[in-house]
């Protein structure tokens, strides 16, 4: 009887871990409110599930951070994440890249932008730093690659600006969130991106075009697919094919990429996706510590050289 108790203990043990090792869940970082991701995500959750067999739970969190931080205490085992929360991801949740988006052009890239209303009175970069002091700034979430990294690098960094202090408000905010303050007149001006710009385009147009675009940054590659590298072996596989394979062939399944962001498929892609977005963050640092005037020499020497070598090791 013992024997039998215990077979059968074993035999529900075994049941739960493989249930359980069929269970996903998949993070999708803030670009916009929970419902609008919702809306564009699921469908494709509901195909996973279908061409899989693992059962997909969803998890949206307020923040860029929220989904690094489930991800790191497991809570997450896959996201799609921006190259910025990508490479936290990697460096302190566990992470790997394995795939990247492509766009319906058969590009991997898109830009950073900055911009204002029609009716402002700013028409250029020139007018927003002559005027910041009268300027409410909205920038992205501090893990956004085009929202926070890119302009703070390429507007501010490289012109000895630094954005805490030149304009008259700073908030933090969603791409949705900062183009809807925008089209409201609540910020002057703000980040944003040509992904949810070109979104707002193709479902209102009448709102994008209330909208004038003041800067565009250099190409960034477009975002990763993450998965935790603990994550099953057999069911990476499943993951794996069913992404490489995705709207491939299939209409419906194009429409869906199609709805999410314009985006049309996937490649395979490496943690090296994330080399360009680690020297744009210490090039962006070493201007920092280059502009800072009140940094001892012999500090600044020290930094400047660390942050030198790393670039180094990086282009290896």
């Amino acid at each position: 009887m013992k024997a039998i108790r215990w077979i059968a203990a074993l035999a529900a043990t075994l049941a739960t871990t493989l249930a359980a090792a069929q269970e996903i869940n998949f993070g999708i970082i803030a670009t916009d409110s929970a419902s609008a991701q919702r809306e564009r995500w699921e469908p494709f959750f509901r195909d996973m599930e279908k061409k899989t067999g693992l059962k997909v739970r969803s998890f949206y969190a307020p923040d860029y951070a929220g989904v690094i931080e489930a991800m790191r205490f497991n809570k997450v085992q896959v996201a799609w994440y921006g190259n910025k929360a990508a490479m936290e991801a990697v460096d302190r949740a566990n992470g790997e890249v394995f795939a990247q988006l492509m766009y319906a052009d058969g590009t991997f890239g898109y830009h950073g932008l900055l911009i204002t209303h029609k009716d402002s009175p700013y028409r250029s970069v020139e007018d927003v730093f002559r005027n910041g002091k009268s300027i409410n700034f909205g920038i992205g979430d501090p893990n956004s690659t085009s929202g926070f990294l890119v302009p703070t690098f390429y507007l501010f960094a490289k012109n000895g600006i630094d954005h805490r202090t030149t304009f008259k408000t700073v908030r933090n905010a969603s791409h949705g969130a900062n183009i809807q303050a925008v089209l409201a007149k609540q910020v002057d001006v703000a980040t944003n991106n040509t992904e949810d710009m070109g979104k707002l385009e193709s479902t209102k147009p009448e709102l994008a075009s209330q909208i004038r675009v003041l800067w565009r940054s250099p190409l960034i590659p477009s975002d990763p697919l993450v998965w935790r590298k603990d994550l099953d072996p057999t069911v990476k596989e499943r993951l794996r094919s069913f992404v490489l394979g995705y709207a491939k062939t299939d209409t419906a399944e194009r429409d869906i990429l199609k709805n999410i962001y314009n985006y049309a498929g996937f490649r395979a892609s490496t943690n090296d996706q994330l080399i360009p977005i680690r020297e744009l963050e210490l090039a962006r640092d070493r201007a920092k510590i280059i502009g800072d005037d009140k940094m001892a020499e012999a500090d600044k020497t020290k930094a400047l050289a660390e942050i030198d070598a790393r670039l180094a090791a990086l282009r290896k």
